[in-house]
């Protein structure tokens, strides 16, 4: 089963990349590629004239070239959760005729930068991002400033919007990398054929991450309204998924679910829900702001709270580099 979810809003950093695309001309020869007309209209219509930047495209002192330059400096890689996607909410709201629709709509996800009563903050919201964040601050202020989201511009309002962005925002994947993964798993193979392939595609992960990153599947970063309303579960029954290359994002089911079961996702890739019970709670809590309870973590409350491998691997890196805790990481 596959549902297609609503693209409520979403950005990609790079123009959309499809098989067919249309080049069009906004403002005095500043050339923008879109997957289709209707997209093209889309962005002019909702947020467009607002972020375009115009002659000044090139223009290092452009109040919006050097928000992104602060991001590109503090952010690495800067397609996963743009600080361009919160200036894109901004510049919906600013070209909005109905401000308050699209107010309310933001107003459906998560924007909490710590659960209090779990005693549990964002992790990028910590004392060594506080310069960071600060810099990010002004000069979103100073490039975006509204008055009818005066409360986006002081700083725990920023700090809020921040959050909401890391803990709603969906990655963008589209890669053909990904699709090969999904046509290998989706193979009949005998158990040893099999164990063979698996082995080989993380290990084909694991080289890929030291030269590229682990964010090479993700184009760019969306708020979705209804795919955010799924709760997590470390065994889910439904994915999301961009089967079309696009923007779009599609909810598959993993197994049968009946009438009235809710549709549950995980947070977690692949190979983050096969860490311990431990691992697994620390990237929630620090992510995601909750301690989660689905049935794995319930069946495994009773097992040691120790690290997994992967993690101690991590925690040694981060010992080793420390000239590596002052760069934000992917939210």
């Amino acid at each position: 089963m596959a549902a297609p979810v609503d693209d409520m809003f979403s950005l990609c950093v790079d123009p959309c990349k499809v098989t067919s695309s249309v080049e069009v001309q906004f403002i005095d020869n500043i050339k923008v590629m879109y997957c289709s007309s209707e997209c093209r209209q889309a962005a002019a219509d909702q947020y467009h004239r607002v972020l375009c930047l115009g002659p000044s495209e090139e223009d290092p002192d452009h109040p919006i070239n050097k928000l992104k330059d602060a991001w590109r400096s503090v952010h690495y890689p800067p397609e996963t959760s743009s600080i361009m996607l919160m200036a894109k909410m901004v510049a919906v709201v600013k070209q909005a005729k109905d401000k308050a629709h699209w107010q309310k709509l933001f107003s459906h996800f998560c924007s909490r930068a710590a659960n209090e009563e779990e005693e549990i903050a964002h992790k990028l919201l910590g004392e060594q991002f506080r310069g960071q964040l600060g810099l990010l601050h002004s000069l979103f202020k100073e490039a975006l400033y509204d008055e009818h989201l005066s409360r986006w511009f002081v700083p725990e309002g920023f700090r809020s919007l921040f959050a909401l962005v890391g803990t709603n925002g969906q990655g963008i994947g589209t890669s053909s990398l990904s699709q090969w993964v999904h046509a290998c798993d989706a193979l009949e193979l005998p158990n040893q054929q099999r164990e063979q392939l698996d082995s080989f595609i993380d290990q084909l992960y694991k080289d890929i991450d030291k030269e590229t990153g682990e964010f090479l599947n993700c184009e760019g970063s969306g708020l979705y309204l209804l795919q955010s309303s799924c709760n997590h579960s470390c065994i889910p029954n439904a994915e999301a998924s961009f089967p079309d290359n696009n923007f779009l994002l599609h909810l598959n089911a993993l197994s049968d679910i009946s009438p009235g079961e809710e549709i549950c996702i995980s947070y977690l890739d692949f190979c983050q829900r096969d860490r311990s019970r431990h691992s697994r709670h620390k990237i929630l809590r620090e992510n995601y702001l909750f301690v989660c309870s689905c049935s794995k973590c319930t069946s495994q409350m009773d097992e040691l709270d120790v690290t997994s491998e992967e993690e101690e691997g991590e925690a040694e890196g981060e010992t080793e580099g420390d000239e590596m805790e002052d760069e934000m990481t992917d939210v």
